[in-house]
């Protein structure tokens, strides 16, 4: 029985792909959109029945399909397992997706390919379902690439825009080099333990007799893959450009499920993890300078979704923080409630976007607040929920990262504490250049302006709600998702007691987020100040609204190199190729030429010929005597 309904689990939002791809053009686009959706809340239904029976017995479900591979030693099983951390994922993975599948079809209504939309978002799913719920990392690796596929598709739907492709192709690119050190780190763990199930390795490794060395390089490589993945420095430029695609494919990457994959992937490899201190050393400090760097870089963005996407880079270098610093909880914790607030503010930006039509520059924006107050409050509760205030749900995840590096590293922790007051500014100022003061759009526009339809509102309301009180799952004291993840780690993560130390560090961190707030506050509402064109930018301003140059440096030391290698193969070693290869075949035909014209059908030159290679032979055989 678990056996069939994991399968459905499983392949549910796989037979919405199929349908939506071969029926999709055959029916209305919201019949498409309806199928597309119902699957993935059957998925989200079913998350549920499997979440209740482990509540219950407190025992994983292992399912082995078939076997798969068998070289020599090294056997790999195509299986399932629906443990703690696979059903806490593919919680807010379906569930989640659930809302953002209902809001894309209202959002996604007047385009034409909407069928090949809700197919693609379908299997976007099914793939983060194989890649949560897949036993050995084979299995996840499938998952893996799958989800890599479908951002490339995704991203780059509207395929008539050329920089959209261009988006496309740069996210694929750039997941695939991380994903080249994820396959090294497998082929290092297969090696070492003829297994890649998680159990078994898990289980190898508590013996102690392992290479530890190799086992440092392989973690290391599946860093590098969770670098690519989570978007951390330096493979996190795409993750901004992955905006290209339509609202509902960012709030889907960016919130639950893509981005999110490094982070499952380390915490579920959390005992090999923890036999490389080093790694989790450089763990900490890359998640650190990223969310410090990215953060800087949301300050000066203007277009909407820009910052909310340096927003996601930044927060995912808190949790990676909290990774390298062993407290997978803390890190595990912080997704959950940024799935929460960060859906819910990309669905908003969408809001604010479907009513300008297409509009995306904060500076074109303002006043919105009257004539859009459903957005207005969802996306101000999740903004809350983000710059840390009490007692919304970013609070308190936010607060654990901060308490813990000051308990492991105090540089860590001022780095990441200025991060977090960026994170209050920058957000506080997407707020007010587009919800308050006065219209800085086109008159056109604000003749238009209204609050988006119910199956758009209805999304931001329930998230809004889960950014609010979503928190309560791990309140000190309680600490129910501790509790709850217990079986899965190895290394249990101190929970923090609240005295007067942790209150005076939580004090700090509140009121740094509060500077933040009247930050932004004073220069974007009090004076009404409104960014500066691009060509009025200066000084280091300037370097900061033009992302430090990496982009630029990137295309620099690496595409131009490469470019120009493959300028010079095309254009030089090609045709000589090309040359000494028809060559070949001009000497081929010059031969031909000449002996065909032996071949002019005389009967008595054939019988001359004839004689002479009889002659010929019986000269031979008598010269071998």
């Amino acid at each position: 029985m678990d056996t069939n309904l994991a399968l459905l689990l499983l392949l549910s939002p796989f037979v919405g792909f199929l349908f939506n791809i071969f029926f999709g053009n055959k029916i209305s686009k919201g019949m498409a959109g309806v199928v597309g959706t119902l699957t993935v809340v059957f998925s989200f239904l079913l998350t549920l029945c499997f979440f209740s029976q482990l509540l219950q017995t407190g025992k994983a479900i292992e399912i082995s399909l078939f076997d798969w591979i068998s070289i020599g030693k090294l056997n790999i099983d195509f299986g399932i397992v629906l443990d703690q951390l696979s059903l806490l994922w593919l919680l807010f993975v379906t569930g989640i997706g659930s809302l953002i599948h209902l809001y894309s079809i209202s959002y996604m209504h007047d385009d034409e390919n909407m069928s090949k939309f809700f197919a693609y978002l379908n299997l976007f799913v099914f793939f983060m379902i194989t890649l949560v719920i897949g036993n050995n990392l084979l299995v996840m690796f499938i998952g893996w690439e799958g989800v890599g596929l479908c951002s490339y598709l995704l991203i780059g739907f509207w395929y008539k825009n050329q920089a959209y492709n261009d988006a496309a192709k740069k996210a694929f690119i750039m997941n695939r080099i991380g994903d080249l050190g994820f396959l090294i780190g497998i082929f290092i763990l297969a090696s070492q333990f003829a297994t890649l199930n998680f159990s078994e390795i898990q289980t190898a490794i508590a013996t102690g007799q392992v290479n530890t060395s190799a086992l440092g390089i392989a973690a290391l490589c599946l860093f590098i893959g969770a670098t690519g993945k989570s978007a951390q420095l330096p493979l996190y430029t795409w993750l901004p450009d992955a905006m290209a695609g339509p609202t509902p494919v960012s709030a889907l990457i960016h919130a639950a499920t893509m981005v999110t994959a490094g982070i499952f992937m380390i915490t579920r490899m959390n005992f090999l993890f923890d036999i490389a201190p080093e790694i989790q050393n450089i763990i900490a400090i890359v998640g650190a300078i990223t969310a410090l760097v990215a953060a800087s870089i949301g300050l000066l963005q203007n277009d909407i979704k820009k910052v909310l996407a340096y927003s996601t880079v930044s927060q995912l270098g808190l949790m990676f923080l909290a990774l390298g610093m062993g407290a997978y909880t803390v890190a595990v914790f912080h997704v959950i409630t940024h799935a929460f607030f960060k859906a819910c503010l990309f669905l908003g930006s969408g809001s604010v976007i479907h009513a300008l039509h297409g509009e995306q520059d904060m500076r074109k924006m303002g006043g919105l607040r009257k004539v859009m107050p459903i957005t207005f409050w969802t996306m101000m509760i999740s903004t809350l929920a983000i710059a840390g205030i009490f007692p919304f749900a970013g609070f308190w995840s936010k607060d654990e990262i901060l308490l813990t590096a000051f308990e492991h590293n105090k540089v860590l922790c001022i780095v990441a504490s200025i991060a977090s007051i960026m994170t209050a500014f920058y957000m506080f100022r997407l707020m007010y250049l587009t919800f308050f003061r006065t219209f800085r759009g086109t008159e056109e526009q604000k003749h238009h302006l209204h609050e988006s339809p119910k199956l758009i509102t209805i999304p931001l309301v329930i998230l809004a709600v889960l950014a609010a009180i979503g928190g309560a799952i791990n309140l000190p004291g309680s600490f129910w998702l501790n509790h709850y993840l217990e079986p899965i780690l190895v290394t249990k993560h101190h929970a923090h007691v609240l005295g007067a130390h942790e209150f005076m560090l939580m004090g700090v961190a509140l009121a740094g987020a509060v500077v933040g707030i009247l930050w932004a506050y004073g220069k974007y509402l009090k004076q009404g100040f409104v960014p500066k064109e691009d060509e009025a930018i200066v000084g280091f301003n300037k370097v900061i609204y033009n992302k430090y140059y990496v982009d630029e440096i990137y295309t620099a030391l690496i595409v131009r190199p490469i470019n120009a290698i493959s300028n010079f193969s095309r254009e030089t070693i090609e045709p000589q190729l090309s040359k000494l290869v028809f060559s070949f075949g001009s000497a081929a035909n010059a031969l031909g030429s000449h002996g065909k014209k032996v071949h002019n059908g005389n009967i008595g030159l054939y019988l001359f010929m004839f004689v002479l290679g009889i002659c010929a032979l019986i000269i031979y055989l008598f010269i071998a005597q």
